[in-house]
């Protein structure tokens, strides 16, 4: 074969373990030589629809074994994949439509309202429903093999990640990028082909993508796809299909914790847990301690496919805190602001290097470069080491939110806020939530004259943001702390106003 990328991948997997399953939604179960010749026909169909090699196929929808046939479809022409966050607003969506330049967009059923209203502006030609349309087009299509030159190096997709100037950036993966994310998750995870994946977490984010999904279809294990994440159907599926493995955030684990089903649930099958997104608070840990469960614990980033640091099971309990050591083909140092290396438990910036950080942002030479030291990748996140070489995150340079595994970024928010009449400073700062982890709390300067109400603001963000960047609470202020030059404070801003509101 000529293609080096994903886009072989169910060619490869076919030629050795055809009737073995790879894929399971609802009652449909996909093995792996259907799954090649489903990517096939699609990928036909795609090419008689004028996609050649570097054009961008978009992709909105639930998880839903279209998603990955249409990933593994662009690839075999050399095309490039863009995941869709089935979670933004209208507008959210059509400004990664019209940056990324897709030529194709595939969309499931339940986003066909917005999708009919998306503003023009686009690239967007062909627009194909997941459903009876899209089986139609792929069943009429041929099934020759494609053998089309990719390399390794080539882009395989573009993640978008919002960025502190308020606009999201394209994060450009490539199918070696992919591929050696998913050789450091065998390597540190000892996945085996009987692997049973469930997937609830959302595949258009690089964790339940590359961390859960890829790995185990290239060990040749089954992909249980769940189209949204439920407690009880979740302890269901573990105990119908016999769940092996599966990834999520703390709140997802959480609510399952929290369910009546859970102490007499047969988990007796689960032998991985991978937790991302933020910090496993030491309760949860001790919760599913008690069922013989153990997290693995991990820190990435969605321009490093993600996977960066990892906290083995033989370390869960003594490292408690610590996101671990580097993934085997992963470098990773904390550095003083002049990139030399930071002491033990001095604070320092994380800086990554390895065959799975991205090359750059799509079209974003500047911010790329910015992004980039002598090699190295800054994350902007803060952290320190112990004595063992274990690193633990305190805090984040940048001033991200995460939400419930979900990054929030507040310049994107204040940018919106400030377009508001009566308003005419904000700051948006994160405050912790028990079932989120943290939420947005916006804090508020009204226009001379004006008493805006808390609960307006919030409603004008209502369609412009997904629902979870918008803050859960509204702070008035007379004004907000700044330094003599007016930098704004975030630190004092945190201070003053993170705390628990009055009823």
């Amino acid at each position: 074969m000529r293609n080096e990328g994903l886009g072989s991948w169910p060619a490869r997997r076919a030629r050795k373990t055809p009737h073995r399953t790879a894929l399971i939604h609802g009652d449909t179960t996909v093995t792996y030589a259907q799954l090649y010749e489903r990517t096939t026909r699609l990928a036909h169909a795609l090419r008689a629809r004028g996609v050649r090699r570097g054009d961008r196929v978009a992709y909105l929808g639930p998880n839903h074994p279209s998603y990955l046939e249409t990933l593994f479809a662009a690839g075999t022409l050399g095309a490039v994949f863009v995941p869709l966050n089935t979670r933004l607003a209208g507008p959210e969506i059509a400004y990664q439509l019209a940056d990324s330049g897709a030529k194709v967009l595939l969309y499931g059923p339940a986003h066909t309202g917005l999708v009919a209203g998306l503003p023009g502006g686009t690239d967007v030609r062909t627009y194909v429903r997941i459903g009876d349309e899209y089986e139609e087009m792929t069943a009429g299509a041929a099934t020759e093999p494609i053998d089309e030159s990719v390399a390794a190096d080539d882009t395989c997709l573009i993640m978008y990640t919002s960025g502190t100037t308020g606009r999201p950036k394209g994060a450009m993966l490539t199918h070696a990028n992919l591929t050696w994310n998913a050789v450091n998750v065998l390597v540190d995870t000892d996945l085996t082909a009987g692997e049973r994946a469930l997937v609830c977490a959302p595949l258009f984010h690089t964790a339940g993508l590359n961390m859960l999904t890829l790995p185990v279809l290239l060990k040749g294990g089954a992909c249980v796809l769940v189209e949204a994440f439920d407690p009880a159907g979740t302890l269901d599926l573990i105990e119908r299909h016999r769940i092996t493995f599966m990834f999520g955030v703390p709140a997802m684990f959480d609510r399952m914790a929290r369910h009546p089903r859970f102490p007499d649930a047969d988990l007796s099958s689960l032998h991985i847990l991978t937790c991302g997104g933020s910090p496993v608070p030491t309760s949860l840990i001790a919760v599913y301690q008690e069922r013989g469960l153990t997290f693995l614990q991990g820190y990435g980033m969605t321009e490093a496919a993600p996977g960066t640091l990892f906290l083995d099971a033989e370390h869960a309990v003594a490292k408690a805190g610590s996101a671990g050591v580097p993934h085997f083909f992963s470098d990773v140092r904390v550095v003083r602001p002049d990139l030399s290396p930071a002491g033990v438990g001095e604070t320092g910036e994380v800086v990554v290097r390895g065959p799975h950080v991205m090359p750059g942002y799509w079209g974003l030479p500047e911010a790329t470069a910015a992004s980039f030291t002598d090699g190295w990748f800054r994350t902007g996140d803060a952290a320190r080491t112990d004595e063992d070489g274990y690193v633990y995150i305190v805090d984040r340079i940048k001033d991200m939110i995460i939400s419930g595994g979900e990054n929030v970024y507040p310049a994107e928010i204040e940018d919106l806020l400030l377009a508001h009449p009566d308003v005419v400073e904000c700051a948006v700062i994160g405050v912790p939530d028990d079932r989120w982890g943290e939420v947005p709390r916006a804090v508020v300067v009204p226009r001379q004259g004006a008493r805006p109400d808390p609960g307006e603001i919030l409603a004008s963000l209502a369609g412009r943001l997904a629902k979870y960047k918008i803050p859960k609470t509204v702070v008035i202020a007379d004004e907000l702390p700044r330094t003599a030059s007016g930098k704004l404070l975030k630190p004092q801003v945190r201070r003053r106003y993170g705390g628990q509101l009055s009823p």
